[in-house]
């Protein structure tokens, strides 16, 4: 079974970056949407920046100018510039991933899937 592999989380200090990479455990699967969420201590998940079908990223006002989604065929990354204490959280992708054979005869892709987590800590 296909899942979402992340890496890239760590210790930085105030900002400091970090990039995170969100990509399917297998190969043959591409990333059709994503989106990264934080959930940061004792709170609910929030929704960062995402993209859809192929299209270009759109990012919250709270990340704008600092986060960057990339992506190269198969993996996403999440640049993430000029940290602070308040973007210390554990962050997730969720995706759709896409198996071009599998939408030829289903028109329909895999997911959405929620990777395991990668934990960013900032500190001052």
């Amino acid at each position: 079974q296909v899942q979402l592999v992340e890496s890239g989380g760590g210790l930085v200090k105030t900002g400091g970056s970090l990039r995170l990479s969100c990509a399917p455990s297998r190969s043959g699967f591409t990333i059709r949407s994503l989106a990264w969420y934080r959930q940061p201590p004792g709170k609910q998940r929030e929704l960062d920046a995402g993209f859809r079908d192929y299209e270009s990223p759109d990012y919250t006002e709270a990340v704008k100018g600092r986060f960057t989604i990339s992506k190269d065929y198969a993996t996403v990354y999440l640049q993430m510039n000029n940290l602070n204490a308040e973007d210390t959280a554990v962050y997730y992708c969720n995706a759709d991933l896409e198996n071009e054979f599998y939408r030829r005869y289903t028109g329909t892709d895999y997911g959405p899937y929620w990777g395991r987590g990668t934990q960013v800590t900032v500190s001052s």
